[in-house]
This record gives C-alpha cells, structure tokens and sequence, in this order.
C-alpha cells in the first residue's frame, strides 16, 4: 500500500506521521514544491521510527510526481494555510490553481488512485478536482466532515463531563464556519441521546463551538490547526486502506442526495477499499433540513468563483 501526500507543512507532515505510525502502509511518499523541505520532514520521521515502533517507509521528494507513480492513495493538502481573519473562501483564487495542477499531476502517475481533498476550501476544492478529472466519484474525498465531527465530539464531552469514548456524533454540510450542521439530534452518549443530559441552550452553544472550531485555533495558533487535520485524514486513509467500511461524514458528489444536485458536501459515507462505497441517507430534523439547504447554497456562491 503506497500512499502519497502533496504538502509537506504542518498538515501534510501530520497526515504523514499518523499514517505510517498507524503502520498499515509499506511506503508513505510526501512531496513539496519547497527544495529539500519534505526530504527533511521524511528524515526526521524515519528517524522516530524505531522509537515508535513503525515499519512504514517514508520517503520526502521535491516536486517529481514520477516517484509518486502507483500510489493506492494520494492526500493534496496543498495550498495556502488560513491566517487569522480569513475565511477558508478567501484562499480560492490561490489554491485552486494549485489544487488543478497538483490532481491532474497524480492521476499522470497513477491513474487508479483514490485522491484526498484537504485545501481548502474543501468542499470546492474537492468539487474542482470532480470537473477537472475524469476519476468517478466515488474515488475523490472531501476530508472536512471528519475533522469538525471530532471537534463536534470534543466539544460534547467537555459539554457533558464525559471521556470522549463516551461519545460520538457527526458533523454534515460545508466545511466552513457558517455551513457546518451538527447534528445535536442524532448526538450520543453510549447510545443515549445527548439531550438527555444537557440543555438545549447548552447544545446550541456546542454546536456553535463547533462551528468556529478552526477560526479558534487559527486565532490561538497565528495559522491553521494541523494535529486533529492529520489525524482525520489517517482515518479516512486507514479506513480506505484495510477496507474497513467505516461511516465518516466525508464530501462527496451528490446527485440527488438529501436533494442536492451537482455539488460536493459533507454527508455520511461507507469508506472501504473503493473510495466512497456508499452515501448514507440519515433522517434529518426539519431544522437539520433547513440549515443544510442554507449550506449547500453557500458553497454554491463558492463554487461560482471557479474558473475551469
């Protein structure tokens, strides 16, 4: 199993490490447009191999995608990270160059791979990978979706005083500070519904932390959060990887799903050896319906600023 990352930041360098810690992959390739710095990244973790017990080759190259040839998966986190103020929509004109260019690129080199979206934004950015391919749909990923629904997760367990293992819960709609849809109604703690236990005001406020969850970090930190970014994509990796047929809210392409047309956002899918195996249809609260509409529309606005 060869899998590559296209970015070696913080993010990219984060993806990297979970992955071959996780050490289900033979080789982990992390390229940067950046002389020697993924080759610097690859070393450092080799070297934390033996003490962390891993197998995985991790091999660090400067933009030549021929040594990416045949990978099984290929992770693009490439791109211009948020700095506070700014809006996951206001990296578009920069990053979708590069995202156009960094797809077309992998797939030159491995036409059968499963390609992860991380740029941001994601659900656009994932969209453009769609219109500029001709992969099927179920082999382009959008990570959003499981990255805010462990913070979703996060914030119930601080909510509700409970380990985290508690919990669990899910996170649909745009990945963007107005587009995410908690879903507080579906929330649970060891199967009994979170509202049991907290109010609904306090649930409101959740599900507002959780909407702002990377604005609060990009704010704290000066740049754009990379621990729980990498971890999500590990998962989305790993599932696809040992075809675990694991449910994750990831973005995909709907065509009449939940009653979109034409566009990537995040809904639950079965992840599995192909990619995306199946879309789960959940039932959604009259609210629930509303805010995703209201979401979709907004990364329709996003999707205009396109140019293919």
């Amino acid at each position: 199993m060869k899998v590559t990352v296209v970015g070696a930041g913080a993010v990219g360098a984060s993806c990297a490490e979970y992955i071959a810690i996780k050490d289900f992959a033979s080789e982990v390739v992390l390229l940067d447009i950046k002389e020697g710095y993924a080759e610097g990244k690859a070393m450092d973790l080799m070297q934390t191999a033996s003490l962390n017990g891993f197998d995985t080759k991790i091999t660090g190259i400067t933009n030549d995608y021929s040594l990416t040839a045949d990978s099984d998966i290929c992770v693009i986190t490439s791109g211009i990270p948020r700095k506070p103020g700014m809006t996951r929509e206001e990296l578009i004109g920069i990053n979708a160059g590069i995202v156009k260019t960094v797809a077309s690129s992998l797939i030159a080199h491995s036409p059968n791979t499963i390609i992860i979206v991380v740029s941001n934004p994601m659900d656009t950015m994932t969209y453009l990978v769609h219109k500029s391919t001709n992969l099927p749909k179920n082999r382009i990923i959008g990570m959003g979706g499981a990255l805010d629904s462990a913070r979703f997760k996060y914030r119930l367990a601080e909510a509700l005083d409970a380990p985290i293992s508690d919990v669990d819960g899910m996170v649909i709609g745009g990945h963007s500070d107005t587009g995410m849809v908690p879903l507080t109604s579906h929330a649970t703690r060891n199967s009994v519904k979170v509202s049991e236990f907290l109010s609904e005001e306090r649930l409101e406020q959740v599900a507002a932390d959780t909407k702002v969850g990377g604005a609060t970090l990009t704010k704290l930190l000066g740049t754009s959060a990379w621990y729980a970014p990498g971890a999500a994509v590990s998962g989305l990796v790993q599932a696809i990887a040992c075809d675990q047929k694991k449910l994750f809210p990831c973005s995909t392409l709907l065509e009449g799903e939940y009653q979109l047309e034409d566009i990537c956002i995040g809904v639950p899918v079965i992840l599995g050896k192909n990619g995306i195996e199946r879309i789960v249809d959940i039932p959604l609260s009259d609210a629930e319906k509303e805010h995703m509409q209201a979401s979709a529309e907004g990364v329709r606005k996003t999707n205009g600023l396109l140019e293919f």
